[in-house]
């Protein structure tokens, strides 16, 4: 585990602005978060504050907040989040905070994993695929930085990483993490998938109007809507 908890610092907080607004980042900031397992999977409605804690574990463990490997290969344009700017990361075995200088790991995030791995393919880094990322489909692309950067102990942050994935492209990623978190990589997922929330072993954290809570995979509300849907989704158009 390279990162065993996490808090925010209370000086750097304003509860009246967002994302402290947040159900889910209020609790958060108010009694921090234990990571008891190498495979986390956050999962929760749009606007449940997933995207925004994982972008904020980015920016602290010294990953480039808008997507990519460790080491700050790109500059971060979005500049640091409120979030970001007060978490902070620990070993708690260690009794010490975390310092996420040349820290070693990858944030594939939905929302810029076409910038990145084009600009990355296009400058023939290592690791990022033999092909440019023009050359091939959404989806290959993201399985050729999978298949070359996500390697060995690190932190690998997943943003809705499944989104281009067939399911059994999906499935070769959950398999690829679960050899990770072998390795001694530690894994953070945010996700609408019930494929990635039944990661064997994952500690599945819900999100919601609730703030942040344990759930196992069978309680979990998306859980419970596709199972409705795929017994009659009809009744879903009807209703």
């Amino acid at each position: 585990m390279l990162i065993d908890s996490l808090d925010v610092d209370q000086g750097k907080v304003d509860l009246d602005r967002w994302p402290y607004t947040v159900p889910a980042v209020r609790q958060l900031t108010e009694e921090g978060l234990e990571f008891r397992r190498p495979i986390t999977v956050l999962v929760g409605a749009n606007g449940s504050g997933k995207s925004t804690v994982l972008e904020a574990i980015a920016e602290r463990y010294g990953l480039d907040a808008s997507g990519g490997h460790g080491g700050r290969a790109r500059a971060n344009v979005w500049g640091k989040s409120l979030l970001g700017d007060a978490m902070r990361l620990y070993r708690t075995r260690e009794g010490k905070g975390f310092r996420g200088a040349g820290a070693k790991g990858f944030f594939l995030r939905a929302e810029t994993a076409h910038e990145v791995l084009a600009w990355a393919t296009g400058r023939e880094i290592p690791g990022y695929g033999d092909s440019p990322s023009w050359e091939v489909s959404h989806g290959e692309s993201y399985l050729q930085a999978i298949t070359g950067r996500f390697s060995g102990a690190g932190l690998y942050l997943l943003d809705e990483a499944e989104g281009p994935l067939s399911f059994e492209a999906t499935l070769q990623l959950l398999f690829r993490l679960v050899d990770l978190a072998a390795e001694g990589a530690q894994v953070i997922y945010s996700t609408h998938s019930p494929l990635v929330a039944a990661l064997p072993g994952a500690q599945v954290l819900e999100l919601g109007a609730h703030g942040i809570r344990d759930a196992a995979w069978e309680d979990l509300e998306m859980v419970g809507l596709w199972r409705r849907f795929l017994a009659a989704p009809g009744r879903f158009f009807t209703e």
